[in-house]
């Protein structure tokens, strides 16, 4: 027997690949197959089930085009309800591969329909347990995704704490948990960093799974969870209706395009999404474009920041990344790509077009000029990492929130913006770029270098 997690950093998604005896199982596979193919290519197994262990809100699952290419069945929990063939497991219900078993066990709470899948060895031991969005490390999935649509929180945080106790917290200390996230998610509220656990550890780390009433549970897991991404329920009703094979997709969207078809597509209202670094955006970039970062949760902001998941989308990126820019867009539900700038952003600079920049400067810098009276500093990291740390004044408006409070800000003020690190306040120094807040400086390193220096922070124990 071997497990294999394929961990997708950009999703903060862990899948697995189990093999025994010439069969594997495919668990929470993401979009594209070629991992899973390759795996099974290279070991010469046959993949013979396809276990979701929900339909997943924050990804396009891979599932259907897994089946298609294998044959292999799908596997839902209890209460799973697709628009296409799949296997309705019941709770208890065993599927072989090779030597080995795999349990369902009904965990609802996170969704009706969520499962966990115990792992029993060549010698019927139970040796993992697959938790999907039940159990993180250090963490439980949220109960809120469907609240006011299927199904109450109040309903589903009562579930969840029967399906703690009653299915995980029973099972043998020993037992590896494979989760289906790790830190980064948007599924839980505070994943612990490690991508595995031991049930033991859990029990007496994570704090959702101490001893609690029903009711003192309620109140824990339900406090601070912080809003879902809107295109969480986009993705979930894409994975229980289907979707266009992505080889298809990829075929269609990985197109180049000149400098003079960008134009016309932004006449026409595309987004130009630029994917480079922060440095290379902030030196030159197409004026009104948004930038993402592609080394980073690209993705998720994506998800998070564009509305409208059919949004037109032009796409900017170094050379050699474009077809993973935009396999990287589909993987979370933005299919209407147009294209990719042929050549990168080179291409227009050469061609004498307009182009915009961003100014930066460093923390040591910014220590230099700043005013706790005067100076305008914008910061867009999460209101619970502003309060553990920000500069005095400072506006907090969560990257997440910007667009829509933009009023709370004034175009013809200069902004100084950070987050932690510089990778979220350049999104935001894009996104007011293209509200025409034209005099934006980004703080490089953000909180983590301006802590290194003698700028005056304050917590929020200091301000009270």
């Amino acid at each position: 027997m071997k497990i294999e997690q394929l961990y997708t950093g950009c999703l903060a998604e862990a899948a697995y690949f189990i093999e025994s005896a010439g069969e594997a199982a495919v668990i929470d596979p993401i979009r594209e197959t070629e991992p899973y193919l390759r795996l099974a290519q290279e070991r010469g197994v046959k993949i013979k089930y396809i276990f979701e262990t929900h339909f997943h809100a924050d990804f396009v699952s891979g599932h259907l085009d897994l089946s298609r290419a294998t044959g292999a069945p799908i596997v839902f929990g209890p209460t799973a309800k697709a628009q296409f063939d799949f296997i309705e497991a019941k709770d208890g219900q065993t599927f072989e591969v090779g030597d080995v078993i795999i349990k369902v066990l009904h965990t609802p709470g996170h969704t009706p329909e969520s499962m966990c899948l115990l792992l029993y060895d060549e010698n019927g031991k139970e040796h993992a347990v697959f938790t999907g969005d039940t159990l993180f490390v250090g963490d439980v999935g949220r109960p809120d995704l469907l609240d006011g649509v299927i199904i109450s929180k109040e309903e589903q945080v009562s579930n969840l704490y029967d399906s703690l106790n009653k299915k995980i917290k029973t099972l043998p200390d020993d037992v590896i948990v494979y989760p289906g996230h790790g830190p980064g998610s948007l599924c839980g509220k505070s994943i612990g960093k490690e991508t595995q656990s031991t049930i033991g550890r859990e029990k007496m780390f994570n704090y959702a799974l101490q001893p609690m009433t029903r009711e003192e549970f309620m109140r824990i897991i339900l406090a601070d969870q912080p809003p879902a991404p809107q295109y969480f329920v986009k993705n979930a009703i894409i994975n229980r209706t289907g979707y266009e094979a992505i080889d298809h997709l990829l075929e269609r969207n990985v197109r180049p395009l000149s400098v003079t078809a960008v134009e016309l597509e932004m006449e026409a209202g595309a987004l130009v999404l630029d994917t480079r670094n922060t440095d290379a955006f902030a030196a030159g970039h197409i004026p009104n474009a948004m930038q993402v970062a592609l080394d980073g949760s690209f993705a998720v902001w994506v998800g998070t920041l564009v509305s409208d998941i059919k949004q037109r989308i032009v796409v900017i990126a170094d050379q050699g990344r474009e077809r993973e820019s935009i396999l990287r867009l589909a993987r979370v539900g933005y299919e209407n790509v147009a294209g990719y700038l042929e050549g990168g952003f080179d291409t227009w600079r050469q061609s004498g077009m307009p182009i915009a920049t961003t100014q930066v400067i460093s923390a040591e810098q910014f220590e230099a000029i700043f005013d706790p009276n005067t100076t305008k500093v914008l910061d867009v990291r999460r209101t619970n990492e502003f309060k553990n740390a920000h500069l005095p004044n400072a506006i907090n408006i969560p990257l997440r929130d910007l667009e829509k409070n933009l009023h709370q800000l004034n175009p013809n003020e200069c902004y100084y913006v950070h987050c932690a690190g510089g990778y979220r306040s350049m999104i935001a120094a894009s996104i007011l770029a293209r509200n025409g807040y034209e005099n934006v400086i980004n703080i490089n390193g953000g909180m983590d270098a301006i802590l290194k220096t003698k700028l005056p922070v304050l917590s929020e124990t200091q301000v009270a």
